[in-house]
């Protein structure tokens, strides 16, 4: 495990987190608008610049729910925008975010972890390599909850809105960007 940054969240917290980690997942993708899904490749989406980023990256290690089949979906759309990535399925989901000082009105499913920055939930490919690109001075990008049209959340064609955070280490956010 991590060495927490925020200590340990009471019962009520680790039932919100429960909650968050218990959210539906889309079983099937498609797009009409051209977002990245698992009908149209995450590589299509990585210009050649954030391609660089991508390959000089090193692995992305994730943590997952076993049972969650949405995280399964975005851990393909991160493979195929050409990530290589390190996946552990456990069944001790707040504990890794805790310990990855991951505050708690940012959670979502999954956690991915690299280069000393925290990655979590249904964030696009693009959106990480730019982020990696850029190397600011941020604990990492958060999309909280799960948004429909997100990579691995696809439903049809519905899309729902979303706004990708940036967040520090006190748990303070700003606007990334804006799906």
């Amino acid at each position: 495990m991590l060495n927490g940054k925020f200590g340990r969240m009471g019962i009520g917290a680790a039932s919100i987190g429960v909650t968050l980690l218990a959210g539906g997942c889309a079983p099937e993708a498609s797009a009409e608008d051209g977002r990245t899904t698992a009908s149209t490749p995450a590589n299509a989406m990585v210009d050649a610049t954030l391609a660089a980023t991508i390959a000089e990256t090193p692995t992305i290690k994730v943590y997952k729910s076993p049972t969650c089949g949405c995280c399964a979906l975005w851990v393909d759309h991160m493979r195929e925008a050409g990530f290589e990535l390190d996946v552990e399925d456990t069944d001790a989901m707040i504990d890794v975010k805790v310990d990855a000082g991951l505050p708690l009105q940012l959670q979502s499913c999954h956690t991915a972890l690299v280069d000393g920055y925290v990655f979590e939930g249904h964030i696009p490919a693009e959106v990480i390599a730019r982020f990696l690109a850029e190397k600011p001075s941020a604990s990492g990008l958060a999309v909280p909850g799960m948004p429909i049209g997100s990579p691995g959340m696809e439903f049809g064609d519905r899309v729902d809105p979303y706004d990708v955070l940036q967040f520090d280490a006190a748990g303070n956010t700003s606007i990334y960007e804006s799906r």
